[in-house]
């Protein structure tokens, strides 16, 4: 997906929490701000890609302040949130525990995200209402009857805490259906997204195989990403795609294989690309080949 306008506004928020994130001395952040708005001004231009640029944005910042994880803390905060909720979560899918509820609660989780919300966001609230919503773009049916026909699968992760909701799913998957899953999370940290230590921690390792995506990137960006992830997008037999930045990445890409993505529009260009309101909980199949 390429920049709009929008994105404009959404990095510089982005920019400033990862930089009071990242350092504390005010005239640090000073600093690094100007070059931040350095870097937007040369780079941010039309038919920019929307996550590579916001990639290149990041490992700025990291360079910048000295600090190579500045959302650590919001990371594992998002993981303890998650936690406390599963018990509850997992007691309502018992009641009627089909794909489509699993898919829910792992889109729900979606919600998890500090590069797209407000860091003051109640996430708690937002999950359990989220939960509730029916999908506004709903391709489930078409979910089931590859998932059924498909020997090897690749589950692209998004956030932390949205991964141990992704951990229900996965189970669901490997249980049901006839397939080998290979998981992939971030090579190192960008936002809060997950990494090799938090799918170990859920050991995600019994259902699936723990790969990395080979880059620290904002989603996949093609330019980064490892040669054994861009072969693999096009030799498993599909693809479930969380979170937006994958939604980005993706969608400028050429893969032969049928992507489903499983998210929850948190900005208005995302929304109107997919053409939802925002806040639209959606399970949509693409073609991008």
């Amino acid at each position: 997906m390429k920049v709009n306008y929008e994105c404009a506004s959404c990095m510089l928020r982005q920019s400033r929490e990862a930089i009071e994130h990242a350092v504390d001395d005010d005239e640090k952040r000073m600093d690094v701000t100007l070059d931040v708005l350095t870097f937007i001004e040369k780079n941010f231009k039309k038919n920019t890609r929307s996550n590579k640029l916001g990639t290149d944005l990041h490992h700025l910042i990291m360079k910048k302040t000295g600090n190579n994880d500045p959302y650590k803390v919001l990371r594992e905060e998002g993981n303890s949130v998650a936690e406390k909720l599963i018990p509850s979560i997992e007691e309502m899918i018992q009641k009627n525990p089909t794909l489509e509820n699993y898919v829910k609660a792992a889109v729900a989780g979606n919600i998890i995200d500090f590069g797209a919300l407000d860091q003051t966001t109640d996430m708690e609230t937002l999950i359990k209402k989220q939960i509730n919503k029916p999908f506004i773009i709903n391709d489930l049916d078409k979910l089931d009857s590859a998932l059924t026909k498909a020997n090897t699968i690749l589950y692209l992760v998004d956030n932390g805490g949205e991964i141990v909701f992704d951990k229900l799913l996965v189970k669901k998957i490997k249980e049901d259906y006839n397939v080998e899953i290979i998981l992939a999370v971030k090579e190192g940290p960008i936002l809060n997204d997950a990494l090799m230590q938090d799918a170990e921690n859920l050991e995600l390792y019994k259902y699936a195989t723990l790969i990395t995506t080979g880059a620290a990137s904002v989603g996949i960006v093609e330019d980064y990403i490892s040669i054994e992830m861009t072969n693999l997008l096009n030799s498993v037999d599909l693809i479930i795609s969380k979170g937006m930045g994958n939604f980005e990445g993706l969608t400028e890409m050429t893969i032969e294989k049928p992507v489903f993505f499983l998210l929850s529009t948190k900005c208005n260009v995302i929304s109107n690309e997919i053409g939802v309101p925002l806040g639209s909980s959606v399970v949509i199949k693409k073609n991008l080949n």
